[in-house]
């Protein structure tokens, strides 16, 4: 089998609503399709969501490097896909989202041509439900609380609150939050980095009382080794999100037991291959792991939902970002039931194409 043709488009995705995080605000979603063609005549989808302040990436600079990658990709076996990220490895190092859009495309052919679904085609086994929590943005008390109480009457199990805008303004958002919402439904934060360290002590002390599941980077990814600290003084448990990439990054968390769980995203891993590294990693050292996403559609979703069959380690998951786009370009790939759980089609590889009145519209770049 031979790649022949990659195919790049601009996806910009308008947003019910703004999301907003202590990183910036967004009203559209600036995402990357990827679709890699076989001479055999096996088409695979990727997707990835650049975003600058977590990755250095923007959608100029996919295209530019997807011309790069292209190159080192085109004529060889997408089934070789240990070679094909090692390729695009030494073709450049970081740009870790357009290779991850490259690596699931890549995956999608290799399950197709085994006629299996994804999770299969990775060793995984669909043996729990899945269901997806739904994130409020960092904003003011009253709205914040507002965007709370919707979720909860639409029937979420878990919402994800979005802080680190001040440790006792965060404070005061999740104490409304809870009095609004009540204690029947879980609620779990992220900081994105926001909090210096005597800051995230403080706050998630003063959280103890309101049963939070878990916090997402409290502080800078630069003072990592600091998050032992953190967790030394708090009740609630610590997830690594930004501090972990890839394995190399997990290895060196979890040897040096600076979390409680680790947060997988395929945007930072670079796709696939490494991502299974970290579960392999997560799995040895015991650390449960949630895989989540940034703001890519259902392409780059379904992929994480096969993923997460692959491990019954992966014990969370945030998949709501193809939730907040006013409109759905993908046919076929997970759906979303009406108590918020996820499910697979049986298809082979992702199960989904993009529908091509919306292909038509995106700026698009062919490779061959």
């Amino acid at each position: 089998m031979q790649i022949d043709q990659i195919e790049l488009y601009h996806a910009a995705l308008k947003l019910k609503h703004p999301f907003i995080t202590s990183l910036g605000w967004r009203d559209h979603a600036n995402n990357v399709f990827v679709r890699i063609r076989t001479k055999e005549g096996i088409d695979g989808w990727g997707e990835c969501s650049p975003y600058p302040p977590i990755n250095g990436e923007t959608v100029d600079t996919c295209f530019i490097i997807g011309k790069l990658l292209a190159q080192s990709l085109m004529g060889t076996n997408p089934l070789e896909l240990d070679q094909a990220s090692a390729a695009m490895d030494k073709t450049i190092y970081g740009n870790t989202s357009i290779k991850s859009a490259m690596d699931i495309a890549l995956h999608d052919i290799a399950a197709k041509e085994k006629e299996q679904p994804l999770y299969q085609f990775l060793g995984g086994a669909i043996k729990k439900p899945i269901y997806t929590d739904y994130t409020v943005s960092v904003s003011s008390v009253e709205q914040m609380v507002a965007d709370a109480s919707l979720i909860k009457e639409k029937g979420f199990p878990v919402m994800k609150v979005k802080l680190g805008d001040g440790g006792k303004k965060d404070v005061e958002r999740i104490r409304a939050i809870r009095e609004a919402v009540g204690y029947d439904i879980k609620i779990r934060i992220d900081a994105n980095q926001g909090w210096d360290v005597a800051e995230a002590i403080e706050a998630l002390q003063a959280l103890e009382p309101y049963d939070i599941q878990y916090c997402e980077e409290p502080i800078s990814r630069h003072e990592y080794p600091r998050l032992k600290e953190v967790r030394k003084h708090s009740t609630v448990p610590i997830m690594a999100d930004e501090s972990v990439s890839d394995h190399h990054d997990a290895e060196k968390l979890i040897r040096q037991d600076l979390c409680d769980m680790i947060n997988i995203k395929l945007g930072k891993s670079s796709g696939l291959v490494k991502a299974q590294k970290i579960i392999q990693k997560a799995e040895k050292g015991g650390i449960p792991m949630q895989i989540g996403g940034f703001l890519e559609s259902r392409i780059l979703f379904t992929a994480n939902c096969h993923l997460a069959h692959t491990s019954d380690m992966v014990q969370y998951f945030d998949f709501d970002s193809p939730l907040f786009m006013e409109e759905d370009p993908i046919l076929g790939g997970m759906e979303y039931q009406p108590d918020w759980e996820i499910k697979l089609p049986d298809s082979p590889g992702l199960g989904l194409s993009v529908r091509e009145e919306m292909l038509n519209k995106f700026r698009s770049e062919i490779f061959r």
